[in-house]
Formats: C-alpha cells, structure tokens, sequence
C-alpha cells in the first residue's frame, strides 16, 4: 500500500513507543503499547495512496473527475457567497477521517491562479466553512480563446484538519486525475464549474478520487 510522503511523521511518531514498550516485555507493557499501535496503524490507513483509474485511463477530454473521496454536499447551485465573482455551479465534496485524503486535480489544464488564505477552523461540513475556514484555491485553464475552459477548485480544512498541502503552482500543468496534495483529517473540496457544464452527481452520493465523473463540459465542437 502506497502511503503519501506526508504521513511518515504520523505512523513513526506512535510506533517508536508501541517498539519500546513492546520489547520492555510484560504483559502491562503490552497492553500499554496497543493504543500506539493501533494509532500508528490508523495513520498509515488515513495516509493511504490508492491508484484510481485516471493512473492508467486517460479520462474523457470532456470528464470532470471528483478531487477526492466522500460524500457529495452541493451539486448544482452555488452555496450564498461561496462561488468566485461569476457565474458557476458547484460540487462540494465532505471528507470525513476514515477517507483516502489525498487530492487530485478534478480537470487538466494548467494553474494560472494559486491563493492560499488563513482562516477558521469549523467543522467541514457547515456551510459557513467554505468561505471562513483556512483554504487553498486553484483556477486551471484548459485552451485559448473562446474555446477556453476554467475550472476552480479549492482545498477546505475543517475542525481537525490543520494543515494544507498543495503540490503544484502558477504555471504547472495538470491532468485529470493528478495527485496535487493532500488535506490533512476531515476536510472538503469545492470544485466550481462554468454553466455549460452538466453536473453528474446528487447531493448525499459517494464519490472516489480520480475516478467518479461529476461533470461534463459539451463535447468539442
């Protein structure tokens, strides 16, 4: 099993004292090294890195991929104050703890806006959350033109959720389905599309990473 470079810290911090107390001996010590244990085990399974079909199928030109794993909040109309200035639809996507919570670009094209701003630390799931809450937001472009299309979409942390990592930047082109960065604990996603686009989820759906088509732009031409 693939575990993201960021969670290394998290498994070894709790599995050097589970080590120490495992081999003091006695049966005390063994069960006190069971909590460390189970806690290490635990991160590794939160840090978890699947492979999902954008890593050996190249997506639909057309396809919008969810950017992560959980449960759709929002699809369709924006949430009051949440969109970028514009006209948009949004998916919103809830990770909960037990989620694969590494991030993936939900379209290609490359980044021509990069922000990140500190905020709150609600619980993901409220609707206040999407704009108070610390975030990183992306606007990729694909194409030149008329014929241009821009999806934007945003890193959420929630209650847990502390930090943000983001692996790519301004001027850095990504393909569907790309692994970006990771959020860590519970958390959200909001991926805002332009009209033309038809949503392909409901609210209270699952969805995988990668691999669950949430939208469609118009064929080409």
């Amino acid at each position: 099993m693939r575990i993201d470079p960021a969670g290394w810290p998290f498994i070894t911090v709790p599995l050097a004292p589970a080590a120490l107390l495992a081999a003091a001996g006695g049966r005390r010590a063994r069960w006190l090294a069971l909590p460390f244990a189970g806690l290490s085990v635990y991160m590794a399974l939160f840090f978890r890195d699947p492979d999902r079909r954008c890593d050996s199928e190249t997506p639909d030109p057309d396809e919008v991929l969810s950017p992560a794993d959980g449960l759709v909040m929002v699809a369709g109309e924006p949430q009051e104050g949440v969109a970028p200035d514009g006209d948009w639809q949004q998916v919103s996507v809830f990770l909960s703890v037990v989620d694969v919570h590494v991030n993936r670009s939900p379209y290609s094209g490359e980044v021509v806006e990069s922000s990140y701003r500190k905020g709150s630390f609600l619980a993901a799931y409220r609707k206040e959350s999407a704009h108070k809450n610390e975030r990183s937001e992306l606007w990729l472009r694909s194409g030149e033109g008329d014929g241009a299309r821009t999806v934007v979409f945003r890193q959420i942390v929630g209650v847990l959720a502390r930090r943000i990592v983001t692996r790519t930047g301004v001027g850095q082109r990504l393909a569907t389905g790309e692994r970006m960065g990771l959020m860590k604990f519970g958390s959200r996603m909001d991926v805002f599309l332009p009209p033309e686009c038809t949503i392909t989820v409901r609210k209270g759906q699952r969805v995988r990473g990668g691999e669950t088509v949430i939208a469609r732009f118009p064929a080409a031409g």
